[in-house]
C-alpha cells in the first residue's frame, strides 16, 4: 500500500519549506547570493542541510525560489501604488501621470531602504536559473509602465509612443540609478531629493513629444 501524506504531514512540509525559503531570503537581503550556502541557510532556518535537499535539488533551484518570493512582493508593490495613484473620486481611474510617479517612487524607495536585497534582485551576477527568473520579473515591471503609457495615449494625456519600447527603457533606467555602476545613491544621502529626481526624469521621458532626428548623422 503507497504512503499517502496525510494533511498534518504536508502542513509541516510546507511550513519547513517556507522556513528555508524565509532563511535565505534573510541572508541574501544581508549578504547577497554567495552568503546563502545551503550550509548557512539550514543552520539559519533550524533544519538540518539534508532537509534543505528534500525540499530544492540544489543551491540553485532554492535561490530561483527566494528569488520569486522576493521579486513578487516587489512587483505587487508598484503594481498596487500604480493602480491606486492619485484621487478622482471613488472608482476614477488614476492619471497616467500619476501611476507612472507612483510606480517610479514606490520601487525607488523599496530599493533604497533594502539596497542589498535590491542589487540581488536587480543587478548581482547570478546562477543562470535565477537569471531567468530575474527577466521574468523585469518583464512583469515593464507591463505595469507600458499599461500606464498605453492608457495615457489613448487618454490623451501623453503624446504618442511606443508603450513598450517606454517602459522597457523606464525599467532599464531606473535600475541603473539605483544600483547600477553610475548609481549616485551611495554618496547622496537625501533620498527625498534622488526619488523626485528620478520621477521628474520619467515623467518628461514619458511627456515629451517627438522631436525630428537625422538618422543619416548617426550612420
Amino acid at each position: 500500500m503507497a504512503y499517502r501524506p496525510t494533511k498534518r504531514t504536508e502542513a509541516r512540509r510546507a511550513e519547513a519549506r517556507a522556513r528555508i525559503v524565509g532563511a535565505a531570503l534573510e541572508l541574501v537581503a544581508r549578504g547577497g547570493y554567495r552568503d546563502a550556502s545551503v550550509a548557512a541557510v539550514a543552520q539559519r532556518a533550524g533544519v538540518a542541510t539534508g532537509t534543505v535537499y528534500r525540499h530544492f535539488p540544489g543551491k540553485a533551484e532554492l535561490l530561483a525560489e527566494v528569488f520569486r518570493t522576493a521579486s513578487q512582493r516587489e512587483v505587487d508593490a508598484v503594481e498596487a501604488a500604480a493602480s491606486g495613484a492619485g484621487g478622482g473620486g471613488a472608482g476614477a481611474e488614476p492619471a497616467a501621470a500619476d501611476r507612472i510617479a507612483a510606480a517610479v517612487a514606490t520601487f525607488a524607495r523599496r530599493a533604497l531602504k533594502g539596497r542589498r536585497l535590491a542589487w540581488a534582485l536587480l543587478a548581482e551576477p547570478v546562477d543562470p536559473a535565477v537569471e531567468a527568473e530575474r527577466l521574468q520579473f523585469r518583464r512583469a515591471y515593464a507591463a505595469i509602465f507600458a499599461a500606464a503609457v498605453r492608457d495615457g495615449v489613448a487618454a490623451g494625456e501623453l503624446p504618442d509612443q511606443d508603450p513598450e519600447l517606454t517602459a522597457a527603457a523606464l525599467v532599464g533606467a531606473i535600475g541603473e540609478a539605483l544600483v547600477g555602476p553610475l548609481s549616485p545613491t551611495g554618496g547622496r544621502r537625501d533620498e527625498d531629493a534622488l526619488v523626485t529626481g528620478l520621477v521628474t526624469f520619467c515623467l518628461r521621458a514619458t511627456k515629451e513629444t517627438t522631436t525630428h532626428v537625422d538618422h543619416r548623422a548617426a550612420a
